[in-house]
């Protein structure tokens, strides 16, 4: 079950790739468009009843919600075996303990592109330029549990570039271009670059990074549009046929 609230173009694309993307493989969507004005009480009542729900398997609620709405108390209100996006504390807990089942999207979809292309984790040291509990957090101990030495910076992190130019790995999910990009002369030769974050330049969706000029020096590198994203939606189908194995009792035995 989808729900998107308000009428955010990014959020409405957003759910409708998501949307596709189930339908393309075969699984069924239950699409909830609410009003912006829609109230706490009411979304509440609305994830109680997904939750009993029997035919839905996975609820995944598009953030960011209105300002009226608390995002932290409806995301935790999402049954954990129903939390398709890994967002819930309940899971969030399971990941900080190295046992999550469902994993955040963004920062799972990104790990399955270091095992894809054998990209060995271990001992490698890694900064992450962002702290979100969407992508920062959870990337940290996905990393970390592969035994990278990881790097957590932020818009109050000192030498930010010296943080970059030592990294063996570098992941950007900042979005804005006036506050940061990932220039060539910010990472060391054969630097493995992930970036995560999306903005609108001239028309065209950009991401953090100077692709053409940070290309010359990395030795793998993802672009924007086309990288991260189809992964994200990928980690997402993935989480849902496993939340529908574990409500038939098929689920891993953790």
């Amino acid at each position: 079950a989808t729900v998107l609230v308000g009428d955010d173009p990014s959020s409405a694309t957003y759910v409708k790739n998501k949307q596709k993307a189930c339908s393309d493989v075969g699984i069924e969507t239950k699409d909830h468009k609410l009003p912006a004005l829609f109230s706490q009480q009411e979304l509440s009542a609305l994830v109680d009843l997904l939750n009993s729900d029997n035919t839905v398997h996975g609820i995944l609620i598009q953030l960011p919600l209105p300002k009226q709405l608390n995002s932290f108390t409806i995301t935790s209100r999402i049954s954990p075996i129903k939390d398709v996006d890994g967002l819930t504390p309940f899971s969030i807990g399971l990941l900080a303990s190295g046992r999550a089942i469902l994993k955040p999207c963004t920062p799972s979809g990104i790990i399955e592109l270091f095992d894809y292309y054998e990209i060995d984790l271990a001992g490698k040291d890694a900064v992450i330029v962002n702290r979100s509990n969407l992508v920062g957090k959870p990337l940290y101990n996905l990393m970390l549990e592969q035994n990278a030495t990881v790097t957590m910076c932020h818009s109050k992190t000192r030498n930010l570039k010296e943080h970059c130019r030592r990294a063996d790995i570098v992941v950007t999910a900042i979005g804005d271009r006036s506050k940061f990009i990932l220039t060539a002369d910010m990472i060391k030769d054969g630097a493995v670059v992930i970036d995560v974050g999306t903005a609108r330049l001239d028309g065209k969706l950009v991401g953090d990074v100077d692709y053409d000029d940070v290309i010359k020096k990395a030795s793998f590198i993802t672009p924007v549009p086309g990288g991260v994203g189809p992964m994200t939606i990928a980690m997402l189908l993935k989480n849902t046929v496993t939340a529908a194995s574990i409500s038939k009792g098929f689920g891993p035995d953790r």
